[in-house]
Order: structure tokens, then sequence, then C-alpha cells
């Protein structure tokens, strides 16, 4: 088909529903709603299961049933509680929902980009096969208290305000929290849900005292009187303190009830907390076209908020075990060398300008995105000439929909790969200049041939659509590969629909799956994991606790890591009883370890070698050990199965195994030299006493003389003695030191340094004697030689 010259809304973004997908519509199903606490309102659980159990929180609830099982992955079907009949879904005069439209499942992400309409036969639709999951759209009515509501939310920022907050300063002034959550309670007396939801937020996580308390109980209150009225939101929040055991008593099938109900609500975080509890498998049968299809309903939404010259929301994993272990490598910016580069930048440093503008840009790495100071920075570059400038100051330009301007900066960087993607990206959609898809294919191949990736991704986009291009699946494929390395988000998000859609590639659900999660990730929630970060190192524990575990359900391994670490440190007097916090590290540890971060297998191995939240497991321990090493290649994990072999713990007794483990750990790390110098040189005094030892046993003395056999039997004797002293000593040395050989180490190594301190300052003082002495002895002689001399004759 020929491609038409009608102008373009959108570029990078491609209408997978109707142009790559095949144009037949899923049937949507009527969906029943009911207000949720009506559901539960039959008394308390049973003593079993308000318990944080393992099995309920990890294995989740078996299926014995075949048929249930199949049933579950063709349409999502509620596990409900053991007291509740399936009748009861029909009380309270439950309204049946109006169908969804076709884009809630399958959202016109990329409405436009395309002006032909192709479709491919016998392309699987994998959405059809297991069922939609429709997300109706509410009607926008005014509701009282709405405009209290939206003058809170533009002061905490969760609302874009009409008035223009960018400015030249470092930092944009301090939010009026006080008239926010006055606000707030004004809008909640008033009975607005929407507010009740915000202002249990604060109280929740409390990162905003003493401008509203901290307070768990009033939240849990508020939302669910916010449930009440079915909004999503708040079921989504009831469905986080159930699973999580804030407040509330942990039920994980309540969690489940409150989380299904807001994702069939639309709200994305329930679609992400489902999809990730899917995809693990957690208190649900494990099913990755559940997961994949909540996921593709979150990277929608993600994928439109990125627009057609952004690379997507930046999401800063920081691990806190790793910045305490490494706290130099910490990819936060400090504040003293951005203003060091500020510095610079005012001086006239070209380097300093182009790299702040592209901070300010882009934003990351501890800095709030600003494009008012990000245009400042490239004005200063471009006044040297510099097209990289002249670049990106198209790009803010082309962003402000200023295309003209943005055509005349593109012009003076054509040499720059900024720039010719710059101006294919306006040829490509006819702004400010005539359409020409040719001229636009010239400049995006140039430009990526120079590595910019955003120039790959439309190269990409064209070749899927068979937009000014031969239509080719394969390249297509290639390019969106080369633009995810670069980290960009829609390349994510085409990659994880091809995976899921088998167009270019084998159908792979769990590739897909795990794309589209992290696009999920990229959206603007993940700035929490920031602020979990920062009220931690502020000093607000619990909030960060809080925060991170909020991100914990919705599948994030960082904030599952983070959580667990807090937990495990007892930096937080939110969990009293100490039982139950090692039980939450450990589940949080085993999230991590399932997504394949190797510090959390490692800390499992620990839990499970010291029984600390589960049950004593040394089998399980040097399983977890196992995989750290041979996957992460962990050498304290190396280092652990060494002494395991050498002791006999959960793994068979084999001395050379043992020795062979502590090697591996000191080659693998620098840390490790002087633990496994230490552990091999005992290992090698144990061999060699045990070898003497049976010597010994093995020797006899009957046919020797009564009188040798008395001398030699006591000299025996006496070393006997000896080593079954050595021997007790490695023993105890063995029972007591090794668990704290790090202070007998510390201790030899002192003594060593004092002994070289001393020896070498002996030394030193025989110098400085030495040197005196030799120049006493040359001032001597030059003394003599002038008294020696004749003298002058007048």
């Amino acid at each position: 088909t020929e491609p038409t010259t009608e102008p373009l809304d959108s570029i990078n973004l491609i209408n997978w529903t109707e142009e790559i997908l095949p144009s037949e519509e899923a049937p949507m199903k009527q969906v029943k709603q009911k207000k949720i606490p009506d559901l539960l309102d039959d008394g308390p659980l049973n003593a079993d299961e308000d318990l944080l159990t393992e099995e309920e929180l990890l294995d989740g609830e078996e299926i014995d049933d075949e048929e249930e099982e199949e049933e579950r992955d063709e349409e999502l079907v509620l596990e409900l509680p053991d007291e509740m009949e399936e009748d009861e879904l029909e009380l309270n005069g439950m309204p049946e929902a109006e169908a969804a439209p076709e884009e809630t499942m399958n959202p016109d992400v990329f409405a436009n980009l395309q002006p032909d309409k192709p479709t491919y036969p016998n392309t699987p639709n994998s959405f059809e096969e297991i069922g939609d999951v429709p997300a109706p759209k509410l009607p926008d009515e005014e509701l009282p208290g709405d405009i209290e509501l939206h003058q809170a939310e533009e002061i905490l920022g969760l609302r874009e305000s009409k008035e223009k907050k960018e400015t030249l300063e470092m930092l944009l002034p301090k939010p009026n929290y006080r008239k926010a959550y006055a606000l707030l309670q004004s809008a909640t007396v008033q009975g607005n849900d929407k507010a009740r939801v915000l202002l249990g937020m604060a109280h929740l996580t409390g990162e905003h005292v003493p401008y509203v308390s901290h307070n768990t109980s009033l939240a849990l209150e508020l939302f669910e009187e916010a449930a009440k009225s079915g909004l999503p939101s708040a079921q989504q929040m009831l469905g986080a303190m159930y699973s999580t055991g804030l407040e509330a008593n942990s039920s994980q099938s309540k969690a489940l009830l409150y989380y299904t109900f807001a994702a069939l609500g639309g709200d994305a975080l329930a679609q992400m907390a489902l999809a990730f509890r899917y995809w693990s498998g957690i208190s649900v049968a494990q099913s990755c076209e559940s997961a994949l299809k909540y996921y593709t309903l979150v990277a929608d939404g993600v994928a439109r908020k990125v627009g057609s010259t952004g690379a997507g929301q930046g999401v800063l994993r920081i691990r806190l075990m790793e910045e305490e272990q490494s706290p130099q490598n910490s990819p936060i910016l400090d504040e003293d060398l951005v203003q060091y580069y500020q510095f610079l930048a005012d001086k006239g440093d070209l380097q300093a300008q182009l790299g702040l503008g592209q901070l300010y840009l882009q934003g990351g790495r501890g800095i709030d995105r600003n494009i008012k100071l990000a245009q400042h920075y490239f004005n200063a570059a471009a006044k040297s000439g510099n097209t990289n400038a002249y670049g990106y100051l198209g790009k803010i330009s082309m962003g402000l929909k200023e295309y003209e301007i943005a055509l005349k900066y593109f012009k003076l960087a054509t040499k720059d790969p900024q720039g010719q993607w710059g101006m294919g990206t306006l040829y490509y959609n006819g702004w400010g200049i005539n359409q020409d898809y040719k001229q636009a294919l010239s400049y995006f191949t140039a430009a990526a041939q120079q590595g910019h990736t955003e120039a790959e991704l439309q190269l990409g986009v064209m070749s899927l659509s068979g937009i000014g291009t031969k239509k080719d699946f394969g390249t297509a494929l290639k390019h969106f590969n080369i633009a995810s390395k670069s980290g960009h988000v829609l390349a994510f998000y085409n990659l994880g629909m091809m995976h899921s859609e088998g167009i270019g590639v084998m159908r792979n659900c769990q590739t897909a799956a795990e794309l589209l999660k992290n696009v999920a990730e990229r959206g603007v929630w993940g700035n929490n994991l920031m602020d979990a970060h920062a009220l931690y190192h502020k000093g607000f524990v619990d909030s960060a606790l809080i925060k991170y575990l909020l991100l914990a359900e919705q599948g994030y391994e960082v904030a599952q890591t983070n959580a667990a670490f807090i937990l495990d440190r007892e930096e937080t007097d939110f969990i009293q009883t100490l039982k139950y916090r090692f039980k939450r590290a450990f589940v949080n540890w085993k999230r991590a370890a399932t997504q394949g971060f190797g510090g959390a297998r490692l800390k499992l191995g620990d839990y499970y070698y010291y029984g600390q939240g589960t049950q004593a497991d040394p089998v399980e321990a040097a399983e977890q050990y196992q995989l750290a090493s041979d996957v992460d290649h962990n050498p304290q994990a190396m280092f652990n199965l060494g002494y395991m072999h050498e002791l006999g713990i959960g793994r068979q007794q084999d001395m050379h195994l043992a020795k062979r483990y502590y090697d591996l750990a000191a080659s693998t790390s620098l840390d490790a030299h002087v633990p496994a110098l230490l552990a091999n040189t005992k290992l090698q005094a144990k061999i060699h006493a045990e070898w003497l030892l049976q010597c010994y046993k093995d020797f006899t003395f009957t046919k020797l003389y009564d009188g040798i056999v008395h001398r030699v039997a006591t000299i025996i004797s006496t070393v006997t003695d000896t080593f079954n002293s050595i021997g007790e000593f490695l023993l105890e040395l063995d029972n007591t030191a090794t668990e704290e050989w790090d202070i007998y180490l510390m201790s030899i190594l002192a003594i060593i340094l004092g002994l070289v301190m001393a020896v070498r300052g002996h030394n030193v003082r025989n110098n400085i004697r030495a040197d005196q002495m030799r120049q006493q002895e040359q001032q001597n002689r030059a003394a003599q030689q002038q008294n020696q001399e004749p003298a002058p004759v007048n």
C-alpha cells in the first residue's frame, strides 16, 4: 500500500491493535462489580489465616484439579476464601459494568502512525485465547471536594499546575504541605474518596510529618471507607495492606480479592501486583499468559505517556546493601559535584555545559528534570557554535511544538546525530516542513550510523510498519534490539509486543512478560524508589520501609531487596515481633532471589542455615549457596560452600572440595585472599593431624623388647599427648574461632603490624645514627685538610 501524505501526530509509536495485530475483535466479557467490604463482612478470619505463613506468601494455594487450573488459564478466576460461596457475588444488587471499549484492552498507543492499516493473517493473538481484562472508564463528573482535591494535587506535584514551575534555580520552591493536607482534609469531609486515598497514603507513609500524622490505623480506615464506593486506588491500597500485614492481619485471599477488583477497575499498580503474582505463582497458579496480559495493560499506558520524542521515565535502582559496601560507587550525584560542574559551565567550559544540559533535560541520578535549566545550558554551549547543543535546542523546541524554531536549530546541526534525528523526525511527521518519508529515512539512517538511539528506534518502527521502506520484521527486530541496549523504553515495548504476538520472531511468553515488566516499572510510580531512598538516608526508616514494601508488591526487585535489608538490620521498630520481622525479610529475600539477584540468594542461604524466618535447612542453604556461586560467582557463597564441605554440613564431607572452594573464593575476590589463606592453613593442619593420628593408631610395639617398648612408648605417649592437645586445640578452634575468625585475624594482623613497625623503627634509628657518624667523619676530614694547607705567601 502506498503511504499517504496525511500528517501524523506521533512517531515511534505503532497501533498494535489495528495495524500490526489481526483486525478481529476479541469478545469482551461482562464483569460484575461489587463493593468489596460487603463481601468481607462475615466476621474475623481464622487464626491460621491471620498468620503470615511461608506457604501463604510464597507457595500460594495449590490447585489439585487439572480442569480448574486450565479454566484459570483461560480466564481470570478469583480465589475466594473458603467461607465465601460463589452465590454471594450476586448479593447487594451488584450492577453489571458496561463493556469496555476496544482500546482498554489494547490501547491505541500508536494512533495515526501508519496511513494504511495492514493485517497479518495467521498471526496468533494470545489475548483472544485467554480472555480480555476489561478496564471500564468511569465518567468524569464534578464531585464534592474536587476543587480542593485538584488544588492539593497541584501543590503535591500530582497534577500539572497552570503556573510554570520551571525556573533557573537549582531547587524548586518547597511545596506547602500544610496547605495541601488542609485541602485534602476539607475534601474528605465533603465525601471525596480520592482525597481519602491521598490522605490515607500520607498517614500510612508518614513522610510529611509534622504536616500530617503517621497513623497506619487511620490510613486503613480511610482506605476502607473509600473502597466502599468501588474506587480502584483504594482497593489497591487495601490489597497491599492485607498482603504485607501493614496494620491489618495478613490475608492473601483478601489481598488477591482487592487486587483483582482494583485491576478490573483500571488501577495500574494493582495490575502490576497481579501480574507479578501470576508471573511468580504467589497465592495463585503460575500463569505466564495472565501475567503477560496485565503487564501489557500497564505497558500500554506507560508507552502512551512517553510521547514521540522522549526515552521514558528513568528508574534509578539503588540497592542499600551494595551502597553500604561501596558508598563511593553510588549513582547519586553529589551536590558539591553538581555545583562544581555549574561553576565550570559558568566559566565557559563546553563539556560541562553540554553535560548539565543533558542531565536536566533527561533527569536522573538524583536530579529532577528542569527543561528551563537545560535550555539555559544548551544556549550557553550554542554560543560557541556547538552543533550538538543546536540539536538539543531543536529537540526542546519540538517538544514545545515550536516546529519552525526547531527546524532552524536542526538545520544548524545536520552533521550532528541529534540534528539528523531531528530533521528526520520533522520530515517523518510533516512538522514545519513538507512530509517526506524518503528524506526521513535518510536522516534516521545517518544518525543511527553514528550511534543515535532514537534514530535506531525510528528505523525499527519504519521497518515494522513499512513506511518509507520495505516492511521487514527481522530488520525491525534488529533496530529495536540495538535501541534497547541504551535503555529506551519504547524499544523494550516494541520488542515485548513482537515476542508477545510472534511477529518476526517465535512467540515467547516468558521473554515478552520480562520485557513488558521492564516497561511497566518505568512508569511515574517508579519515582517512589528514589523517594524511599531519600527518606532512608534522612533517618525516616519506617517511612522508607513502608514505601519499599508497597513497591515490592508491584514486583520491583530493588524494593524487595531493600525492604528485606532494612528488616534484616533491625533498623526499624515498625514490626515489633522478631519472628515476623525475619519472616517478612525472608519472603522478600526469596522474591528478590527468584528475580535473579545474587546477593539475595546469599542472604536466603544464610536464613536457611541459621533458621531465621523459616526452619533451619542446611541442605537448602547449600543449594542457595551453590546457585549464588555458579550463577553469580559470589565469593562469600564459595567460601561458605568450602566451610560446609569441610565440616560435612548440608554437603558430604570432602576436604579436597573444601580446598577447591576456598581457592575459588580467593581467585574471585581480592578481599577473600586472607580468609581463604587462613581457612586453607587450618584445613591443611587438620588433614596432617588426622594423618599422624591414624599412623599412631596403626603402629604396634608387641615385638619389641620390654625396655625398648617402655622407652619408645614413653616417647610416643609424650608425642601423642602433644598431638592430642594440638588436635583438641584445632577442634576447639574449629568450633569457636571459625565463627569469629575475623576478630582473630585482626588481632594477628595487628601483632604482625606492630612487629614490623618496631623492626622498621629500629632500622630507621640505626640508619640515622650511621648518617650522623658519616657526616661527622666528613666534617673532621675537612677540618684536618684545612689545617694542613700551607700559609699564603705575602
